[in-house]
């Protein structure tokens, strides 16, 4: 599952200085651990092969899996810990002058964060936190390093301050159930930075200039109600700006921040800009746009006629998902699409040649820079892939030089690990169906036992590399088959708009179609088929245990939708802006009743007969927690097993580790009752 998926309009806002997600409205991104976390935040970034591979159908797996000969070839059983415990380190970026580190490591079992010189030696501790990771450290220029916290996973995330040197972090938005995010770091401006929050009133977001010294903030702009995002200009201005009536959306542009606001394009929520910087002169805007197509392009467009003035990039298969510069050559470097893997189209020869540097020291691995000083000549670098969570390094541009900072997990050996393979099938009604399959490694690829795992969003997408979960139950000799259905995001407009309005309907299809195939390739033993899913993917494991009440052997649903109808009536209140949107594509609560209802598997728990884990986070803002309640009582009612656990100081997923190793260990027991062998031969008599 992708944690930062495009799920609903609009994008995430982006900070201007290191191309970092900071702040999704997004009703449906599930965000799983900080290691799943640390991994999907630098997908847009990856250098990845420039090769086309093409997809591979279930005959090419089994033909390139090695047939298990030797039980030594198979991989010993790993603690479960070293699947989902902290990072070893994680989110290194540099200071502006390059001189400094900051970054996430372990201290009291939390990530806290840490300071240390490029040059060596000891790191420093800046922070004591005990009570939940921390998240989104930063720079303030050379002195200040900020981060983000939220309370028990309530997602209401506040912006901290610390000095470099020490001394005690200081919350620069102690306001209670207020939700805060970064919008430019206002590089020119040495104290302060521009951040919205929804302190005012709780649905929409405001603009501050805030000083990270005094904690003192000025209103910038003030949102009318309808608006979603915020675009500076190259001078911290705020120029551009998106807004939604829950239908239309809309980009407003002022030529200064003392013009009023005039409206240059609306356009339905099918059909959007999304703009991600101005040009360097300021006056266009780039962006990424599907106006006119069905694959989204990078484009530049006139802010004063709200036309297209050229295409930069676009493919023909897939939408483009990001566009990357240099700040101080003013150029647009490369730009970023998802095919079975995370691609760049390079727009700068210099910038090729920098990456032709690092993947020619890094061979084997995928390569992304994802912090750089002010000057541009000092890079942090990660490399990922399928089989390890990844190093960081210090790259100088100039020299070439390259130095490792560290493991993410060090404890994770590659030769251990399983590949992921990308796979192709056809749904029942001809439509296309992109996913993954990873076998579990050093057994022969047929009549395995497989777990289903559907991602969430559900407007998002799983994408190739290394995903803790499919390895942990990899490493128990599952198969794990992750469909993208349509409404997977990157697969063009059409594919996306299949899926309005058909939660349970064609978007389950597709996933009880992926599971068939896999029977009918001879890869799945069809008695020994779990289904597990986490938000959205929740809800495809009741819907799957109400449709196919055969099909599954047993469900594992992770802070899922029950009740379609409670779900609606239950979004936190900075969605409700969206709500007319959401309506479209889930469904209206009054128009759509019935469909609603009959898709409801709170509703619908009389068909049920499998057994079901559920687990629940008690603050979940977005699922709230009597959609499992529902699901639960209803199924206890009629003596079906359940087994369900709910963390008391989680939100949408459980982020703290010792809740992550509890979860997971309940899941492999409960997978184990049901799928194991004994457990076939029970259900064959």
């Amino acid at each position: 599952m992708d944690p930062n998926s495009h799920s609903l309009r609009p994008a995430p806002l982006r900070n201007r200085r290191a191309d970092r997600i900071l702040f999704y409205l997004s009703p449906f991104t599930f965000h799983l651990s900080l290691v799943r976390r640390a991994v999907s935040l630098l997908r847009p970034a990856l250098s990845l092969l420039t090769s086309h591979l093409s997809l591979l159908t279930a005959a090419a797996v089994i033909a390139a899996a090695p047939h298990a000969s030797a039980e030594d070839s198979i991989p010993p059983k790993l603690p479960l810990q070293d699947f989902f415990r902290n990072p070893q380190a994680a989110g290194y970026t540099l200071s502006d002058d390059g001189k400094f580190l900051a970054f996430l490591a372990p201290w009291q079992d939390r990530l806290n964060v840490w300071v240390e010189s490029v040059d060596g030696g000891e790191a420093k501790r800046l922070t004591d936190v005990t009570d939940r990771d921390l998240a989104g450290v930063s720079w303030k220029g050379n002195d200040t390093v900020l981060f983000e916290k939220d309370n028990g996973g309530d997602e209401n995330y506040h912006l901290f301050a610390v000095a470099r040197t020490g001394g005690e972090p200081r919350d620069l938005t102690p306001f209670p159930g207020v939700r805060v995010s970064i919008v430019d770091d206002l590089q020119d401006d040495p104290t302060h930075v521009l951040i919205q929050t929804n302190q005012r009133n709780k649905e929409v977001f405001d603009a501050y200039r805030l000083d990270v010294e005094t904690g003192k903030s000025e209103l910038v702009a003030q949102n009318p109600g309808n608006i979603s995002s915020w675009i500076t200009d190259w001078q911290g201005r705020i120029r551009a700006a998106t807004t939604t009536d829950g239908v239309n959306t809309s980009l407003l542009y002022r030529k200064t921040e003392q013009d009023s606001w005039k409206t240059v394009l609306t356009t339905n929520f099918r059909e959007s800009f999304d703009p991600e910087l101005f040009t360097f002169d300021n006056k266009d805007l780039y962006g990424v746009s599907n106006i006119g197509r069905d694959k989204a392009a990078a484009v530049e467009l006139d802010p004063e006629t709200g036309k297209e003035v050229r295409v930069i990039y676009e493919n023909p298969e897939v939408d483009v998902s990001h566009i990357a510069y240099s700040r101080k050559r003013k150029v647009l470097t490369f730009v970023t699409y998802v095919d079975w893997k995370a691609e760049m189209a390079f727009l700068d020869d210099q910038t090729e040649n920098a990456y032709k540097k690092l993947r020619s020291k890094l061979p084997g691995y995928e390569v992304g820079r994802v912090s750089t000083d002010l000057d541009e000549q000092n890079y942090v670098v990660r490399t990922s892939g399928d089989r390890t969570l990844g190093s960081y390094y210090l790259f100088n541009v100039s020299s070439g030089d390259l130095r490792k900072l560290g493991d993410l997990g060090p404890w994770i050996k590659e030769d251990q690990m399983a590949e992921m393979k990308p796979v192709e099938y056809q749904a029942r009604d001809g439509v296309k169906i992109h996913g993954y399959l990873t076998l579990p490694k050093g057994r022969d690829p047929k009549n395995l036992p497989v777990i289903v795992n559907p991602h969430g969003g559900p407007w998002a997408r799983d994408e190739w590399g290394f995903d803790p979960e499919v390895q942990f139950l990899a490493n128990r000799g599952y198969a794990v088959f992750q469909p993208n259905y349509r409404g997977s995001t990157g697969y063009g407009r059409k594919f996306w708009e299949s899926s309005f309005k058909q939660w349970g309907g064609s978007m389950q299809d597709d996933v009880t179609d992926g599971t068939k195939w896999l029977i009918q390739q001879g890869i799945a033993d069809p008695v020994r088929i779990a289904i597990y899913g986490a938000s959205y993917g929740g809800y495809a494991v009741l819907e799957a245990l109400v449709k196919e009440p055969s099909l599954y052997a047993a469900g594992v649903d992770y802070v899922g939708v029950s009740n379609l109808l409670t779900f609606l009536n239950t979004i936190p209140p900075y969605w409700k802006p969206e709500l007319d949107m959401m309506h479209a594509m889930i469904g209206d609560p009054e128009k759509d009743r019935t469909w609603l209802s009959d898709h409801s598997p709170a509703l619908n728990a009389n068909k049920i007969e499998k057994p079901l884990f559920v687990a629940q986070g008690a603050n979940d803002p977005r699922v709230n927690i009597n959609e499992s309640n529902q699901i639960v009582s209803a199924l206890r009612k009629r003596g079906i097993t359940v087994e369900y656990m709910v963390k008391q100081n989680e939100g949408h997923g459980f982020h703290n580790q010792e809740n992550q190793f509890d979860f997971y260990s309940a899941m492999e027991k409960f997978l184990d009752q049901h799928l194991s062998q004994s457990a076939k031969n029970t259900a064959s008599r």
